[in-house]
């Protein structure tokens, strides 16, 4: 077929998208990628790239196009890693009964901002204030988007053009190069950094503060600890010296737990309770890590103190929503019961080996026929910035394919939205974070890929 011929025989774009295969998709998708794939089809036939042209064929590349782009990018995946508050996999679960609740909220009107009992206006923030205040024995809360901006929000508040002193062992890089440093100046504070990388004593606070030194700020060293010859300076100590010189003492948590943690964790990791009998004017950490909420930047402190973060301007770009409010709701009431089994990262960390090594035996029932495997005892991280290098016991199924490394078969799980680890030349499949509803999932999956 001469190269004119192969030309004219493209079909025009207008008739060409009125085929039934196209009637239900959408044309503001569709044409322009007709368009652009039939002019990449006449460069080639120009170019002598292709010589026959096949109508039907034509069709399925552009359906297969088609549905590329309009498959959400945001998936469910299968976190099999191990590691609970996976920050690459959106940390903390949320518990599905929590999220049906505030479905029913979010789905109609509601008393977001209005007091149904003055009939007026009222504040987002109400709805938090005294489940929180039972729960942690604070004056006031706040909930802002994140952690990061809670940060920002409360140096901005109280320490622009002003001093704010903190260890420089305490200079924290988190996810995605955002550094304390960094956010310190965006919001207007200047640092001043004491001690030395190792060591930081109280002292060094106290003979930096001058008449322009408005806080002292202790940070939570986010997925790294120094050890060795090393110390510094316990929260309950910088506190009672701010209070004692008239500034702000102020704990950047992070990663804030309420219950005693397995496997010695808490040895590494203050609690909330822990920190709150230090009465601190202001703290924050997320909701979405150790604390196995949604995302949030949670705020508690002296109620003077929150009063004037609600008062700054930023506060509207960096408040949180209707559904952020009615899942933490749903779940403080959960911890205020001691329903700690409610919440997903709280109830995946507590399980025992036991009954992950009873769990990693349901699947090897399903697909011991099928692939060779191992039930291996291995350890696993936290994850999210929480008890940096301590390791926690886990059990874990090892699954080999003939043929393939293991990091070809991590990559052929992953393309079925399962992410596993490869550790000492073996794929596994960690059960500390692996749900039981999806294990059928994950089991036909090794069957197929067996198979393949």
């Amino acid at each position: 077929m001469s190269k004119n011929t192969l030309l004219q025989s493209i079909p025009k774009v207008d008739k060409f998208i009125e085929q039934s295969d196209f009637k239900y998709l959408a044309k503001r998708v569709l044409l322009p990628l007709v368009r652009e794939h039939f002019e990449t089809l006449r460069t080639d036939i120009i170019n002598d790239k292709i010589t026959t042209l096949n109508k039907n064929k034509l069709c399925e590349e552009i359906l297969i196009k088609y549905h590329h782009i309009m498959t959400p990018t945001l998936q469910k995946v299968i976190n099999a890693t191990g590691v609970i508050v996976h920050t690459n996999l959106g940390r903390s679960l949320i518990n599905p009964e929590s999220f049906d609740k505030a479905k029913e909220i979010a789905t109609s009107y509601n008393n977001l901002e209005y007091d149904l009992e003055k009939g007026k206006r009222g504040e987002r923030y109400s709805h938090l204030s005294s489940l929180f205040s039972k729960l942690l024995n604070c004056e006031d809360v706040l909930v802002v988007n994140n952690n990061a901006a809670a940060v920002f929000l409360i140096l901005n508040t109280f320490a622009k053009r002003k001093e704010v002193i903190v260890s420089r062992g305490e200079l924290v890089e988190i996810g995605g190069s955002f550094r304390i440093p960094e956010v310190m100046k965006n919001s207007g504070a200047k640092l001043v950094e004491v001690g030395a990388t190792n060591k930081t004593h109280l002292q060094d606070y106290e003979e930096n503060i001058t008449e322009r030194t408005k806080m002292l700020m202790k940070v939570h060293k986010s997925n790294y600890s120094i050890e060795g010859f090393s110390s510094d300076v316990k929260f309950k100590e910088i506190s009672k010296l701010a209070k004692e010189k008239g500034l702000i003492d102020y704990f950047d948590l992070g990663s804030g737990h309420l219950v005693k943690l397995p496997y010695g964790l808490s040895n590494s990791e203050p609690s909330l309770y822990d920190i709150m009998k230090d009465n601190p004017s202001l703290l924050s950490f997320s909701g979405d890590k150790l604390f196995g909420s949604v995302q949030a930047g949670i705020i508690v402190g002296k109620k003077e103190l929150i009063a004037k973060l609600k008062k700054n301007q930023l506060l509207r770009m960096l408040r949180v929503d209707k559904l952020t409010l009615s899942i933490l709701t749903q779940d403080i009431q959960n911890m205020l019961l001691d329903k700690y089994e409610e919440i997903p990262t709280l109830n995946m960390l507590f399980k025992n080996i036991e009954e992950l090594r009873k769990n990693a035996n349901v699947l090897v029932e399903k697909i011991k026929d099928n692939v060779s495997y191992e039930i291996i005892d291995t350890s696993t991280l936290i994850g999210g910035g929480s008890t940096p290098n301590k390791k926690i016991p886990s059990i874990a199924v090892s699954i080999e394919i003939k043929n393939y490394s293991p990091n070809k078969i991590q990559k052929l799980f992953r393309e079925k939205n399962i992410i596993g680890r490869v550790e000492n030349e073996k794929f596994l499949l960690d059960f500390r974070t692996i749900d039981m509803n999806d294990l059928d999932y994950i089991a036909e999956s090794i069957k197929c890929l067996a198979t393949s």
